[in-house]
């Protein structure tokens, strides 16, 4: 054992856990760290945001594209309660993340010193385990929890509060991966009698449906999902965070299922006899009203998770296992099938949302530039092999739609907290972990000037994120409801934006502007062309909306086109 102190071991534990990067910020009672954290720069590289939002929303951008623990480090009080929203956003989006925040001096809790805040109280309903460490021999076994805690089982962020004694005082480092926690032990290992009852009513299915979540990515169980649908012949819809589990193009995927997801999967999922239903939770902007959601059908769902099960719709095979193991073990059990009328289906289904939505958005005849027009553009130029990071609005479903993904972890965006702002940070996180791959930021002029600061972090550390903002000058998402359900009452979302291109420069970021059609191909290749940090506004439709849509509160089978 090594004496050291509790900043220092806070770093050894990082390095234990196989950490290589860091987004953070400090201040006063995180400084001791920091301090620490001077001597490890060949070892970890920290990233400087200019907000701690931003540090847990490049954190979960990295943990995205790395399948590990994202890492970001704040200080106590503002620096902790900043990073709030990016912590809810990692929980329900089962994130890996580990967030240390300071705290001030154990002696001073509950004086309310300076920048003191009750960080633990505040997030134990966002997290998956949070700790407040008072002394520094805590350290080592805290830090191995919180990383065994975060990426096993369905994960999720943690966080440990370290007050400023515990990083000051003196210990003995030791330490020990992957410790036995009593009351945490994850199933990851399917029940054979549910994957046999499970493998029945597939080969006996006249019209099976599988979905795909989340799950399905974090698990890696992308190839598995790919055999059972070829091997059965069984039509594959997906979630918003599940695309790019299965390519675009393959024969048996259908599309995105949902409020703005494609016609095909929403009407026949009313239509199906058997759901198989992986790493997915059934929300509510895919199921739409859940009285008349798929009740003809037997739903086998399959989540690591067993509060998922039986939550929102009842399963008949409800099986509590990694998706990986648990599709694997399926597989040997289907029979080779193939459902081609079923399939046929969802092909005309494909027709007639191309003739009424897709040949008019994506190639529009006349008039301003659309966003689908501009998407569709991108995604043929890309050969849909960059990552797509979305931020939340109009623009996401677009993205979403129109971005067709040929590689897997190509789609990334905030589901379930659906987080403004997002998109920017969270670019730099997945550029960082990736950088051989391309990575493109899809983001509304709303969304981006949540955080646009972190223009900043980009240009200092010359990560070569591309950032695409569809600016129509409205919070598009609000307009469109107020459009449709409001009678065009347009309360509060016409935006004055700021000079996008000047601003961006500013920033030392390479900016152009697009508001021509005949502009946009040859500014999308010198975006894609570069080779730093930069930034392409289209101007598009001001008030282009999307569909397919499912109002609030209509069952998925009546979802409109127009």
């Amino acid at each position: 054992m090594k004496k050291m102190t509790g900043s220092q071991a806070v770093m050894e534990s990082l390095l234990q856990e196989g950490v290589d990067t860091i987004f953070g910020y400090p201040g006063g009672a995180i400084m001791p760290v920091y301090n620490a954290l001077y001597d490890y720069r060949d070892k970890i590289r920290h990233i400087l945001v200019r907000h701690e939002q931003g540090a847990g929303h490049a954190a979960e951008g990295y943990a995205r594209m790395t399948g590990k623990p994202g890492v970001a480090l704040v200080t106590s009080g503002p620096g902790a309660t900043n990073l709030v929203t990016a912590i809810a956003d990692a929980m329900l989006d089962s994130v890996p993340m580990v967030c240390i925040t300071g705290q001030v001096l154990a002696s001073l809790l509950g004086s309310d010193a300076f920048q003191e805040a009750d960080v633990v109280g505040i997030t134990t309903p966002i997290t998956k385990w949070n700790y407040q460490i008072t002394k520094a021999s805590e350290i080592p076994e805290v830090f191995a929890k919180a990383f065994h805690i975060a990426g096993t089982g369905r994960p999720g962020p943690v966080l440990l509060d370290i007050t400023k004694n515990a990083q000051i005082e003196m210990m003995e480092f030791s330490y020990k991966k992957a410790p036995q926690i009593v009351g945490y032990q994850p199933n990851t290992a399917p029940n054979d009698r549910q994957i046999a009852i499970a493998a029945q009513l597939l080969n006996n299915a006249e019209r099976p449906f599988m979905l795909i979540g989340h799950g399905v990515l974090i698990a890696k169980a992308e190839k598995a999902v790919k055999e059972i649908a070829e091997k059965a012949g069984i039509p594959v819809g997906s979630t918003l965070l599940g695309l790019s589990a299965l390519p675009a193009d393959h024969p048996l995927f259908v599309g995105m299922l949902g409020m703005h997801g494609n016609y095909g999967p929403n009407v026949l999922t009313n239509q199906a006899d058997v759901i198989l239903a992986v790493g997915m939770r059934f929300d509510d902007r895919v199921t739409g009203r859940l009285s008349d959601y798929a009740k003809q059908a037997k739903i086998i769902h399959i989540d690591i998770d067993p509060a998922e099960l039986n939550k929102n719709v009842l399963s008949d095979v409800p099986i509590v296992a990694d998706a990986k193991e648990a599709l694997t073990a399926l597989v040997a059990k289907i029979k080779k099938n193939a459902h081609k009328k079923w399939v046929e289906q969802f092909r005309a289904f494909d027709k007639e949302e191309f003739e009424k939505v897709i040949r008019h958005e994506t190639h529009p005849e006349e008039g301003e530039i659309t966003m689908a027009e501009a998407v569709a553009m991108l995604s043929k130029k890309t050969k849909g092999e960059a990552v797509v990071v979305s931020d939340v609005g109009q623009h996401q479903m677009i993205a979403a739609r129109y971005y067709k993904p040929e590689k897997t972890d190509s789609y990334i965006t905030s589901g379930g907290l659906g987080t403004m702002g997002f998109a920017l940070p969270a670019a730099i996180g997945a550029k960082v972990a990736a950088p051989e791959r391309e990575v493109i930021a899809i983001i509304g002029d709303g969304s981006f000037q949540m955080n646009i600061q972190e223009l900043a972090t980009l240009a200092q550390d010359d990560i070569a994120v591309k950032i695409i903002i569809l600016n129509n000058n409205y919070l598009g998402m609000v307009r469109q409801w107020q459009q449709l359900f409001f009678d065009k009452r347009y309360s509060f979302v016409d935006l004055k934006n700021p000079d996008f291109v000047a601003v961006s420069r500013g920033f030392y970021v390479d900016a152009e502007k697009a508001n021509k059609r005949e502009q946009l191909s040859k500014a999308l290749d010198r975006l894609l062309a570069s080779t730093k940090p930069a930034l392409l506004e289209i101007v598009v439709k001001k008030e282009g909306n999307i569909f397919p849509m499912v109002p609030t509160g209509a069952s998925v089978e009546e979802v409109r086109l127009e």
